[in-house]
């Protein structure tokens, strides 16, 4: 029977996962609400949207991509949407999905947004590291994640 307590080591690798996950997206989040107004969620949702086909997806499709609840995708989309950085609109195919396009308002925030992201993952994560431990640490994260590719 495998032991109901951890190990000092497991604890330790455990909280300092949240705790890292914690302060790189609040930090990240923190530089895109100064800098351009929007949360590290809202820009997630414009980034998937931009690397999708024809820039378009729908709802169900962005909650995954996003790792959001489909309710909290709706949210955020309609926030969104106020702010005429993305359209809503019915499948052409089917009319009770709904799919969600980029605006050229969207991609202008998301190009600018995009610097201030990148320079906020190397300050507060990559840079952090050596090469070394930086493969180390992408190596073990993907140890649980599995490889990662973009979409």
């Amino acid at each position: 029977m495998a032991s109901t307590r951890l190990t000092d080591l497991e604890l330790r690798a455990w909280q300092s996962l949240l705790h890292a996950h914690h302060d790189v997206v609040g930090a990240l989040d923190a530089d895109l609400q100064e800098q351009h107004g929007i949360s590290f969620s809202e820009y997630d949702v414009l980034l998937r949207l931009a690397r999708a086909a024809e820039r378009v997806l729908t709802m169900g499709e962005l909650a995954e991509r996003t790792m959001l609840s489909p309710s909290g995708t709706t949210r955020l989309v309609d926030r969104l949407v106020a702010r005429d950085l993305i359209r809503r609109r019915p499948a052409p195919d089917d009319g009770r999905v709904t799919m969600a396009t980029l605006t050229p308002a969207g991609v202008t925030l998301l190009r600018a947004a995009a610097r201030t992201h990148l320079r906020g993952i190397r300050e507060h994560f990559t840079g952090r590291f050596t090469g070394r431990q930086l493969e180390q640490v992408a190596s073990a994260l993907e140890a649980i994640a599995g490889p990662h590719v973009p979409h």
